[in-house]
Parts: C-alpha cells; structure tokens; sequence
C-alpha cells in the first residue's frame, strides 16, 4: 500500500494540508499527519516531526513555507522517501539546492492534483 506523510497537515478544512489528507485517504494511501501543534486530523494520529512517523513513507508531500522546510529537510532526508512533493508556496532556490544536496528526489507539482483531485472537490 503507498505510503504518504503530510507535513503541515491541518485539521482547518479550507487548507491544502487538511484538503491533501484527505485526498490521499480517498485514494487509498496510509496518511501519516505531520503538525506539531495537533493530536489528530480528519480522524487521524499526527506526528509531531517525521522522524516519529512510523517507517519510511513512499511520498513526503510539504505544505510550509520554504523557510521552515529549509530546517525540516534534514529530518526528512534521515526518515528517506522515494519522492519529496513541493507543492506550490513551498519552493525556494534553497529548497531546491539542499534538497539536491541531500539526495531527495524533489517533485514540483500540487500533490493533490498528483493523485487526481482537484482541491475544489475537497
């Protein structure tokens, strides 16, 4: 089963990190919320960083600003994924290079229009 964890999860309905959640639950991925400021999202366990997520998920998919990804890319690039989706808002020229640095297999894209969802839809 693929594997997905959300950092900047939200239990907020009208933001992307709640409306990918749950994408990704209707398209049949184990979510694993990543906030440290929540306890659950749409029904969900969170994660306060993603090293406490549980295993290695397939896809790190990121709704922060570049600034605050800039310190998590480390945590993400020891956790390992197959694909680090940067979804918009999220990108920076230092994002790209230290995500390049660290070996992580950057995707530019909004991860759930990737599944094939439209946010509107959520």
């Amino acid at each position: 089963m693929d594997t997905v964890a959300v950092i900047g999860a939200s239990s907020d309905r009208s933001k992307f990190g709640n409306k990918a959640v749950r994408a990704f639950v209707q398209k049949g991925y184990t979510v694993f919320p990543v906030n440290p400021t929540e306890f659950e999202i749409e029904g969900l366990k969170t994660y306060e960083s993603i090293l406490d997520v549980p295993g290695r998920p397939r896809v790190v998919s990121v709704y922060v600003r570049p600034e605050k990804l800039l310190r998590l890319l480390p945590h993400i690039a020891a956790r390992g994924c197959d694909e680090l989706w940067l979804n918009p808002g999220t990108v920076s020229p230092d994002v790209l290079r230290e995500a390049e640095q660290l070996g992580l297999k950057a995707v530019r894209h909004c991860s759930i229009l990737a599944v094939g969802m439209s946010p509107a839809e959520l």
